[in-house]
């Protein structure tokens, strides 16, 4: 099993220092996942309980990354640092408040606030992933540390909806809530372990003074394919997690079920995690992401063919959704690199990445929630299906072979 082997390498006392960083990172991010995954999982449960239609739940859970969005744009002037202990001691209590706001919604105002919370938590988690990544391991490694993590982040958000659905197939008042708080505590033990290893100082990088918007506006201009596949990879993230419990619960009737689906969605980033490196040394990190996203795309177009089979359906996101998570880490490794290359534009790297994840999560979630009224969620999944694939060919044609950002320094 690669976990308890990655586990067990972690514990020898030879273990290399920049190694522990991210396996570390790895089993924080497993425990956030179960935290992250039972609330994610609840949220459109709750939502369409209360006599909302999945439109509006699109739009109340698209609203999280509107929030986020809009984070994004202020990251780089408000936080005073973008070192991960500041970053994920925010992210904690952050993550500590929303279960709460969640818990007792009873009516949009308190659910919108609820949903701010969860954006800006969940792109400190990315900020502080980058940082840790970039910061504490060699740029040939970048891919693999991210895949070791995905990976680990995989297994509980495997592991979150099968929780969820049986928790909440008893009761989805307080229980859910309280197994999604018990995981966030273990996290933030992996956190305090974390935060041991290295001394408190950091190390302030200085920066030419060069105008916030024109950064923004020439790197994103440097970037975009890359910003652009992540922007599709999180809106079909957005699609599963927002329309996946409630397309699985309409075919078997049961909670149970829907965490089921929601497990062979995420499975099989704990599978291939492992792979990764091989892949994009032999191929590289953005063909690899590409041809992965196009793939998997293909295979969700074919949702709609198997739509009154709950096995089939399984099998089909299942085989999708191992292309899909082959291509986030290869993409990810990108970013890494840029970092590594130009750590003083980090902040504007990650912001950037997060702004498009954001708008990933704002558009998924309303427009899953549309399609999935007007036409239904076999429909919706198709119809992400086919984004991916016109995306996929559109990107392999305008990459260059090599992105640099040295012409704006």
């Amino acid at each position: 099993m690669p976990t308890l082997k990655h586990f067990l390498e972690f514990t020898r006392t030879g273990a290399d220092s920049s190694k522990k960083h991210i396996y570390l990172l790895g089993f924080l991010m497993l425990f956030w996942a179960l935290f992250d995954g039972i609330l994610a999982f609840i949220s459109p449960l709750i939502i369409t309980d209360g006599g909302f239609s999945k439109t509006i739940m699109g739009f109340m859970i698209g609203s999280s990354s509107i929030f986020g969005a809009l984070f994004d744009i202020a990251a780089t002037r408000i936080l005073p640092s973008h070192h991960y202990r500041r970053i994920f001691m925010i992210m904690f209590i952050l993550c500590f408040i929303y279960p709460f706001l969640l818990y007792s919604a009873n009516s949009i105002a308190i659910y919108l606030c609820a949903m701010a919370v969860w954006g800006i938590y969940y792109d400190l988690k990315n900020f502080g992933e980058f940082d840790i990544v970039s910061r504490y391991s060699e740029p040939k490694d970048h891919a693999s540390s991210f895949g070791f993590v995905q990976a680990l982040q995989s297994a509980g958000y495997l592991i979150a909806p099968i929780i969820a659905g049986i928790v909440s197939a008893i009761s989805i008042t307080w229980m859910p809530f309280s197994f999604s708080l018990l995981f966030l505590g273990i996290s933030f033990i992996f956190f305090l372990a974390l935060n041991s290893l290295s001394p408190t100082k950091t190390v302030v990088i200085a920066r030419k003074p060069i105008s916030k918007k024109h950064l923004l506006i020439s790197l994103d201009r440097i970037i975009f394919p890359i910003l652009l596949l992540t922007f599709v990879l999180y809106t079909i993230d957005a699609f599963f997690w927002t329309i996946g419990p409630l397309f699985a619960e309409s075919i078997s009737g049961s909670h149970e079920y829907a965490g089921i689906l929601m497990a062979a969605y995420t499975l099989p980033a704990l599978l291939v995690g492992w792979i990764v490196t091989r892949t994009t040394n032999m191929f590289g990190k953005k063909k690899t992401a590409y041809f992965s996203l196009l793939c998997g795309s293909i295979l969700l177009m074919g949702t709609i063919l198997v739509a009154d089979s709950f096995i089939a359906i399984l099998v089909l996101v299942f085989l999708a959704s191992i292309f899909l998570s082959i291509s986030m880490p290869s993409i990810n490794g990108v970013y890494a690199d840029l970092i590594s290359e130009r750590n003083q534009y980090e902040g504007e790297i990650e912001s950037l990445t997060d702004f498009y994840t954001n708008i990933g999560y704002i558009i998924g979630p309303i427009s899953a929630g549309y399609i999935a009224d007007v036409w239904g969620n076999a429909a919706a999944f198709s119809s992400i299906g086919l984004m991916g694939v016109v995306v996929s060919l559109i990107l392999f044609r305008i990459t260059p072979k090599h992105i640099t950002i040295n012409n704006i320094l």
